[in-house]
This record gives structure tokens, C-alpha cells and sequence, in this order.
């Protein structure tokens, strides 16, 4: 048996500028990812099946439509495999949790077949998000996503993930936009050496779906806001189209205490490290 991480992916700004007449929706967003995620098991097997497992698999099944099973399926001539998804992000919260077992199916069956990698452009159809994860590391990423453009190491930093226990659908957050041609993120990025500096840029950014995904998620405000308000947060923000938003430490210390702080009983709370 093999084993493959699928990180949690993280937009740490999200700029909506415009969408095409097929209805895609155009990006600009800086993304990590953090060392918190699912794992995905392969063994040989004349078949391809999947098996799901871990404290959020109930909220999934392993039927075809599964990202995982489609990711395997969309090699030319994909052979058989016993695979074991174990879920440890929540479902539908903003961090890619589709998108990254995907990209993990996709690495591990590579390994497991001996075939390349696919290109990003390539598993486009398997989800917008699912080209800048099948490189996980800091990046640029435009278009409607299958233009990724790797960034130099960001500074060290830790994060705290916190989602209220709230599923949220991507398609009616983006069918909420008050407006959808929003100025792109500088041509060029400044230097970030540092954390402070990082924030800083970050705090003249957006995230564009957080005003629908409010208006739909009150909540959030008050996830956002707990982060916030822990000793050591730089910046506090909404992932993706919510509802999980991330604080972001200068050091594991803060970032777990932080993570204790505010954690509740129908909270999802995790603290971990940036993978920039």
C-alpha cells in the first residue's frame, strides 16, 4: 500500500474579475496550503474500487461521481486499484477538500501505474481548483484556473482553519455576487519576506465571495472574528466560498492556543503549518 497527502488549500486573497459566456467565473488568487488534509491509500487490485474512512467521511459516499474514483478514471487507460480515502476536512468548507483527494488520487495512481502526471490544463474538468492542487505549494492562480504560476517561498508562518459545522455551495455563493469585474491583484506581487509583510499585502486584497457567503452565513462573522481576536493573529479571512476562514501565526505556540481558544463543540478547529 501507498499513501499520498492532500492538503487543505487555502486562498489567502480571491479576486473575482469577471466570467466568461460559458458562465466560468475568472480568478485571481494567492494560494497555499496547509499541513492539515486527508490521506489517500492505493493498493493493487484488478478492479477500481473506493473505500472512505475517517472523521468526515460520513458526510461523502463512493459512488462513481466520488472526485477521487473520477480523477482515476480520467487516465486514458486507468487500471485497477483498491483505494481508501481517510477524510479529515469538512465537505463543501472552502479549503478544497475535492479538489486536493483528487489531486492526491491522481499523484498516487501515478506512482501505483507508473504514468506522468497529468498537466494542469488537463484535469480542468475535474474542478477549477483542482490544477493548483495537483502541485501543491504557494502559487498565483488565474484564468478560471488552469493558469498557475508557482510562487518563491512566502515566510514562515502557521495557521488556524476554523469552520462552524456549515456546508456551503459554491455555485449559489458565486450566483450571489453583487458584481463580478473586480480589479485583478498587482501585476507584479511585492516582495512578502516576511509575516507582517504578508498581512499587510493580504489586508489591501479581498476575498470577493465573502460578502455573499456572509449574507448567506452569518456565522462566518463570528468564526472570523474569534480568529481575529487571539493573541498573535495577523490576519484573519474566509477561504474560498467559506465557511471555513483561517487566522494566520507567527509560531505553532500562538497558533495552537489560538486553536484551543476558540474551539466549541459543533466547531471544525485545526492548527497547522503553511506550506508555502
Amino acid at each position: 500500500m501507498i499513501r499520498e497527502f492532500a492538503p487543505a488549500k487555502v486562498n489567502l486573497t480571491l479576486h473575482v474579475t469577471g466570467r466568461r459566456a460559458d458562465g466560468y467565473h475568472l480568478l485571481d488568487s494567492l494560494v497555499v496550503f496547509a499541513d492539515i488534509g486527508d490521506w489517500l491509500m492505493a493498493s493493487p487490485a484488478e478492479r477500481l474500487t473506493l473505500a472512505l474512512a475517517g472523521p468526515q467521511a460520513g458526510a461523502l459516499t463512493a459512488g462513481p461521481d466520488n472526485l477521487v474514483l473520477r480523477a482515476a478514471r480520467s487516465f486514458e487507460a486507468s487500471r485497477g486499484a483498491a483505494l481508501v480515502l481517510e477524510k479529515h476536512l469538512p465537505v463543501s468548507s472552502g479549503v478544497g477538500g475535492g479538489s486536493t483527494d483528487a489531486a492526491a488520487a491522481l499523484r498516487l495512481l501515478a506512482r501505483l501505474w507508473r504514468r506522468p502526471l497529468p498537466e494542469p490544463g488537463a484535469v480542468l474538468r475535474l474542478g477549477a481548483d483542482v490544477p493548483v492542487c495537483l502541485k501543491p505549494g504557494a502559487a498565483r492562480m488565474a484564468g478560471v484556473g488552469e493558469i498557475i504560476t508557482p510562487l518563491p517561498s512566502l515566510p514562515e508562518a502557521w495557521m488556524v482553519l476554523a469552520n462552524p459545522g456549515t456546508a456551503v455551495s459554491t455555485p449559489a455563493i458565486f450566483a450571489a455576487l453583487a458584481r463580478r469585474e473586480n480589479p485583478v491583484m498587482p501585476r507584479a506581487l511585492p516582495p512578502l519576506p516576511t509575516l507582517e509583510a504578508l498581512a499587510t499585502f493580504m489586508g489591501a486584497m479581498r476575498n470577493d465571495l465573502e460578502p455573499s457567503a456572509l449574507a448567506a452565513i452569518p456565522m462566518i462573522a463570528e468564526v472570523k472574528a474569534a480568529l481575529a481576536a487571539q493573541p498573535g493573529c495577523r490576519i484573519a479571512r474566509m477561504s474560498g466560498s467559506g465557511a471555513t476562514c483561517f487566522g494566520l501565526f507567527p509560531d505553532t505556540a500562538t497558533a495552537t492556543a489560538a486553536a484551543r481558544a476558540i474551539a466549541r463543540p459543533d466547531w471544525w478547529v485545526r492548527a497547522g503549518r503553511m506550506l508555502s
